[in-house]
């Protein structure tokens, strides 16, 4: 769900001494991703499962599709939206939008050179996501990932660990 409750927001900033990546390449960065752990927020709240669902859209922006469970109710909640580059098409930044005309930001601020893994942001430090191409991440690289964050001023200490295991139906 890292791009769904950022329309809340209706801004598409990028949080203070962060930047996004560079050399971003939409197509490699498309498909599905699975968040591993993320900051709470009341639209994702109680879900687990998650994950983000990108492919291409005919006007050449993004459909975005999330898509977490509730482990507790055993339902689905599901979001479609669409987001757009802010600047040029490689750098790591997107606007992105579930209800009409607001906007949040999405900011990409690591990413491995295979695209198997990614820290996000929202437009502040309210909004952090750790993303894998795959349910379970290595540890190591979460650690990587999480410490990276704690550099650049985030909560970690607040962080979600999302389930990503056999308690998730099939998707």
């Amino acid at each position: 769900m890292a791009f769904s409750g950022l329309v809340l927001t209706g801004c598409t900033g990028i949080p203070d001494g962060t930047k996004p990546v560079t050399g971003f390449e939409l197509n490699r960065y498309l498909g599905q991703w699975y968040e591993i752990a993320r900051l709470d927020h009341s639209f994702e709240r109680d879900l687990d499962c998650v994950t983000a669902s990108y492919s291409l859209r005919d006007d050449g922006g993004v459909r975005v599709i999330n898509r977490g469970y509730n482990l507790t109710e055993q339902a689905w909640n599901e979001a479609e939206g669409r987001a757009y580059f802010i600047d040029e098409e490689n750098i790591g930044r997107l606007k992105v939008s579930f209800f009409g005309p607001f906007y949040g930001g999405y900011n990409v601020l690591e990413l491995d050179e295979d695209y198997q893994w990614a820290l996000v942001s929202g437009p502040n430090r309210d909004y952090l996501w750790i993303l894998s191409r795959t349910p379970v991440m290595e540890s190591a690289v979460e650690e990587r990932l999480r410490q990276r964050a704690a550099e650049l001023n985030f909560p970690t200490n607040e962080l979600i660990d999302v389930v990503q295991d056999q308690t998730c139906p099939e998707r």
